[in-house]
């Protein structure tokens, strides 16, 4: 499956002055395809290297495109997880408690279902996050397999950005599929699948920016972000402006199928920078 995106780099820099040469890396991960734009150079192969290890590393966490630990736990229903297991699974339960269920890692047997074009009616009694045991070891409810898709790109964003400033890079953009950033400012534009580009927005050193869209891939049950109670998409496109990709990504994938003052006290909980909305009629703004 590849994940369309609908930000885009419109501009690399909006500040003065001529730009730096720009060092670019792409490939394949999460069954995507992502992309660095390392606007001061790459420096040396090591550095290439490093990033592309911290990937394989992600991947064998939370792929569930190949063998990893998230296939492990799904297909045995408990685990003792990793350090990054556990992290991206509290900020899971975060997002969920605060979008009151709208993110829901355990949607994945439904995905699933239909994708394979069943109706899977009788797998929405398994959906419930709140009852995945997650502490010293991880337990799943009898029938339920989780999907970190939701996030784990932006968490990935992030790791890459923090490996980055450690290797001393000042001027960079990481999008993998979603955004972070080391210095900029960046320009992004906000492409709606329906209305086109409808926005720009800047993305500044330490924040992050995920978009999500109902329109990114269609099954043949419906939209591939599911609504967990069973609740329709509501949004065209979401973009959500955060510290941290990982939040900006989840909270994204959720505010697709909430109301907008729904919205609004679950972006006040997370303590999100901003939200950007496009309705179905291709109307964008500001939350």
């Amino acid at each position: 499956m590849k994940r369309r995106r609908f930000l885009q780099i419109s501009a690399a820099a909006l500040c003065a002055g001529a730009r730096a040469q720009a060092g670019t890396w792409t490939g394949q991960a999460f069954g995507a395809e992502i992309a660095l734009d390392l606007r001061g150079g790459v420096r040396n192969r090591q550095d290439m290297r490093a990033i592309r290890d911290e990937i394989q590393e992600i991947e064998n966490t939370f792929s569930l495109y190949r063998e990893s630990e998230l296939t492990r736990l799904n297909a045995t229903g408990r685990c003792r997880p990793s350090a990054a297991m556990s992290e991206v699974l509290a900020l899971s339960r975060r997002v969920h408690l605060a979008t009151l269920g709208a993110f829901d890692p355990t949607v994945q047997p439904l995905w699933d279902a239909l994708a394979n074009g069943n109706s899977g009616a009788s797998l929405r009694a398994k959906i419930g996050f709140e009852t995945v045991r997650v502490a010293a070891d991880i337990r799943l409810g009898p029938g339920q397999a989780l999907t970190l898709n939701g996030i784990v790109q932006g968490y990935a964003a992030d790791r890459v950005r923090d490996l980055l400033v450690a290797r001393g890079y000042s001027d960079v953009l990481v999008d993998m599929g979603e955004f972070a950033a080391i210095g900029g400012p960046f320009d992004l534009g906000v492409l709606d699948p329906s209305a086109g580009l409808l926005a720009r927005l800047q993305l500044r050193d330490g924040r992050a920016m995920a978009t999500s869209s109902p329109g990114a891939l269609a099954l043949p049950g419906g939209s591939h972000i599911l609504g967990p109670q069973g609740q329709l998409p509501r949004w065209s496109t979401v973009t959500v402006e955060a510290k941290s990709a990982a939040l900006a990504d989840a909270a994204s994938t959720a505010f697709v199928l909430m109301e907008r003052d729904e919205i609004a006290r679950s972006a006040a909980r997370l303590g999100l920078d901003a939200v950007h909305l496009v309705d179905f009629d291709g109307n964008y703004g500001p939350l």
